[in-house]
């Protein structure tokens, strides 16, 4: 029974997972009525497992709901996207308090060494992999937060807008980028709360016009499938500097 117990759950989880990055990549188009059936038999899984799945996404914001009707892929709402990045904003503000008072010093030095190893020039990394490099860094800054549940939070807002920020990254100046990362843990480094807070800040705003403007070009790229051939090839950020 128990073993039972445990293979369903693990189907579960790789439903759950291979759905989820379906739904980031938004291979599930938004506003399209989700075929269980069809699903169900493209993941190799019976109906039960699929459902489980489909709630655990539709409650972490990756699908919609609809009682009667089914489920749904997520609209690009800029709104909703905007409150997102107020949220991380709001996130990362109060991590970098609680780091000012908990970072170990070598954490700090690990990621500026994480930032020379990664450098300002891009190279030929695509947008996916300094996507990943991002993350990685303001992941690692919270995580000196001594706050894990900060992190988790964090990690949801970054899964929902990571297809924005494709876009936005193409749009970035990778430089100033990297020059206001390295900022911020010096000053993190100088234990000066005032300072990180302003540094990151304004390092992670965006206007809503900015994104609007990265959602209608995200939108020309769902439809135009220009993103699923990069993502096949996309390498883990460990296996490369």
């Amino acid at each position: 029974m128990e073993r039972a117990e445990a293979d369903t759950e693990s189907n579960v989880n790789r439903v759950y997972t291979e759905l989820k990055a379906m739904a980031v990549r938004f291979d599930l188009k938004p506003g399209e009525r989700l075929n269980e059936g069809d699903l169900a038999k493209r993941l190799g899984v019976s109906r039960t497992p699929l459902r489980e799945a489909l709630n655990r996404l539709n409650t972490e914001g990756f699908l919609r709901f609809t009682p009667g009707k089914g489920f749904f892929g997520r609209e690009l709402d800029p709104h909703e996207i905007f409150d997102l990045y107020e949220l991380r904003a709001a996130i990362e503000v109060a991590s970098i308090r609680l780091a000012v008072t908990r970072a170990q010093d070598a954490a700090i030095d690990e990621l500026l060494t994480f930032l020379d190893r990664t450098g300002p020039d891009p190279g030929d990394r695509d947008l996916f992999e300094l996507v990943e490099f991002d993350e990685h860094f303001h992941e690692g800054l919270i995580t000196m937060s001594g706050n894990s549940e900060m992190l988790r939070v964090l990690k949801n807002i970054n899964d929902r807008i990571r297809f924005v920020r494709w876009i936005d990254m193409d749009r970035i100046n990778r430089s100033k980028t990297q020059a206001e990362h390295r900022a911020v843990l010096e000053s993190l480094k100088r234990r000066d709360e005032e300072a990180c807070v302003d540094l990151l800040t304004r390092h992670i705003s965006r206007r809503l016009d900015q994104i609007t403007s990265a959602i209608k070009e995200g939108y020309a790229h769902i439809y135009m499938s220009s993103f699923t051939p990069a993502l096949a090839s996309k390498r883990p950020l460990s296996t490369r500097p």
